[in-house]
């Protein structure tokens, strides 16, 4: 095959793979048919020579590669990309034949909307493992052909879409994601067993033999039952639990912390303690300890794009949910340490990015947005100013926040016009895009016929409220979804970034290795954790200086591949530290 390949396209069939040349013009250049046991050398042959690679599907394809201490730096993910150019409206926009054809074509290709890797199992480690085996789910299409004609509709579509940068770039970051999930996943998050005992053991008391609650969890119970005069009364069930409640005076509507802390009784304060412990006990306890940590490793199996926004989500093992009392059992290892990374109010700082809001900006320029706005005069307190924006981009209307967003409406105009223009399209049914182009979902047919009963000359009350309520429901969605979905998209920029600029480092000596991070990522700083707008960084200590240069240096890099030279800050919290917690 020849080396000035711009793409390498792969396929299997049986027990043999197939590698296809494309120059950047999609033309191809040459195939190459190897043996499945060999085609860990080719790719990294391949890769050594300069390639992009181009599979059905990341999260069955790269964990074997990555278990055979083989990585690649770019690859488009057909699964993922497919799913974004079926839905998105920028190939709606021009009705041109192109566009309509292009889109025709993939919502055609069904065999593509094929889910990610079963939440039940982690990523095979055989390549290309079949389909349907042991309860896995089918997956996209393997064979060369297939795969070929999925890219070549993908390309054609990205080309006739009224914005082809955006989408292509959205297809690029979307699949530098899944590289970084699969390589989190192998390298994993380091995790002390000890230090997470000893919290559990200080917080929860010590682990009962035989089962049953700790200590600390059955006294807090046995306190809470007291003070509802009921010895019996069921704590883990919210039905029961607001029975009690109801009974001693307490009229909550439901159990959430916000709404009980809303009530002036004694019960509250160990009824909410009970919750924190039974929380920590059963979603992080020593269950949690003996399934998920293993060789000193938290390997969780992250799904991008598992939200409809394009944000992660996590399949078992709460990656996203890592209580924050638990970070010090996040531990480098010996000669190791930790970069820590998260990026001040990201959403309001996206928004004033995608809106063109000069003075929106001008209250992110700095660490604190928040103190921004009070500065400009539209609100008195940094207090406002949070609720405000967290209600004009969730569609607040009662309350402080229906106080307080119009202030915001007089002083940052355009981004305001931005969320409520999101807002009213939902309301009425249509669709919304992110920056980059990732497309809400089409409103429910449940939705629809409730709007349908609602406009009946002879439908009533109760249909109407009904149908306002949804209206009103589904605007703030697609209000949030343009922010939500472009802040999704500069942190991915941000990962891919970051990732590639770490690639570029030199290994360390073997005598300074990690070697439970695995033959990919034991000499080299790399990504083990992220968490929607926040990230940590495993690195030799002798590199971590370098390191927080990288990881600030890519944030500005993603602001100014997404936004230009829009004049928008990201700071980063940043510090260095041998354990996950926070500075």
């Amino acid at each position: 095959m020849s080396a000035a390949a711009a793409w390498t396209v792969v396929g299997v069939s049986g027990d043999t793979a197939t590698l296809v040349g494309l120059d950047a013009d999609g033309g191809e250049r040459g195939r190459d048919r190897v043996p499945l046991e060999t085609l860990a050398q080719r790719v990294a042959a391949r890769e050594a020579a300069g390639t992009r690679w181009v599979w059905s599907d990341t999260a069955r394809v790269y964990p074997a590669l990555l278990h055979a201490g083989v990585r690649v730096l770019r690859c488009r993910d057909l699964r993922l990309c497919h799913a974004i150019l079926r839905d998105t409206a920028l190939l709606d926009g021009d009705g041109s034949d192109a566009a309509a054809a292009a889109a025709a074509q993939l919502r055609a290709a069904a065999a593509w909307d094929a889910p990610a890797v079963d939440p039940g199992q982690a990523p095979p480690v055989a390549l290309f493992e079949l389909d349907g085996a042991a309860g896995r789910p089918a997956g996209p299409p393997q064979e060369i052909g297939e795969v070929l004609a999925e890219f070549a509709r993908q390309r054609a579509a990205v080309a006739a879409s009224t914005q082809p940068r955006r989408l292509d770039l959205l297809c690029a970051v979307e699949s530098a994601g899944a590289l970084v999930a699969a390589e989190m996943t192998a390298a994993g998050l380091p995790w002390d067993t000890a230090a997470h005992d000893a919290i559990l053991t200080e917080v929860l008391g010590a682990r009962p033999a035989g089962g049953g609650a700790p200590r600390r969890v059955a006294e807090t119970a046995a306190t809470v039952r007291a003070l509802l005069g009921d010895d019996k009364a069921s704590l883990d069930s919210p039905p029961k639990l607001l029975r009690s409640l109801h009974r001693v005076g307490v009229p909550a509507r439901t159990t959430a912390k916000w709404e009980l802390r809303e009530y002036d009784h004694p019960v509250i304060a160990p009824l909410l303690e009970y919750k924190a412990l039974m929380r920590l006990f059963t979603a992080n306890g020593w269950a949690w300890l003996a399934d998920w940590v293993r060789d000193g490793r938290f390997r969780p199996v992250y799904i991008p794009a598992g939200v409809v926004t394009g944000r992660w989500a996590s399949s078992g093992g709460g990656a996203l949910q890592i209580p924050r009392r638990l970070r010090a059992a996040v531990r480098a290892d010996p000669g190791w340490t930790f970069v820590v990374a998260d990026v001040a109010q990201l959403e309001p700082r996206v928004l004033a990015a995608m809106s063109g809001d000069t003075a929106l900006a001008a209250a992110a320029r700095g660490s604190d947005l928040y103190s921004g706005i009070v500065d400009s005069g539209a609100v008195a307190t940094r207090a406002e100013a949070k609720v405000a924006m967290l209600g004009a981009m969730y569609g607040a209307t009662t309350g402080e926040s229906g106080r307080l967003v119009p202030r915001l409406r007089r002083t940052y105009r355009r981004a305001m016009a931005l969320v409520d223009t999101a807002a009213r399209e939902g309301e009425r049914g249509g669709v919304v895009s992110t920056w980059l182009g990732r497309t809400s979902p089409a409103a429910s047919r449940g939705w629809r016929e409730v709007q349908s009963l609602a406009s009946d000359e002879n439908a009533g009350v109760v249909e109407r409220e009904r149908a306002r309520r949804a209206a009103g429901d589904r605007g703030r969605f697609t209000r949030n979804f343009v922010v939500q979905g472009t802040a999704a998209e500069w942190a991915l920029a941000w990962l891919a970034e970051v990732r590639l600029r770490l690639a570029a480092l030199a290994p360390v000596p073997v005598e300074d290795a990690a070697p439970r991070s695995g033959p990919a990522f034991s000499r080299t700083p790399h990504l083990a954790f992220f968490l929607h707008d926040e990230l940590i960084v495993h690195t030799p200590a002798a590199r971590a200086d370098e390191v927080d240069r990288i990881v600030r240096d890519a944030a500005a890099a993603a602001a100014s591949l997404l936004f230009g030279d829009f004049p928008i800050d990201f700071p980063l919290d940043l510090h260095i530290s041998p354990t996950g917690e926070k500075g």
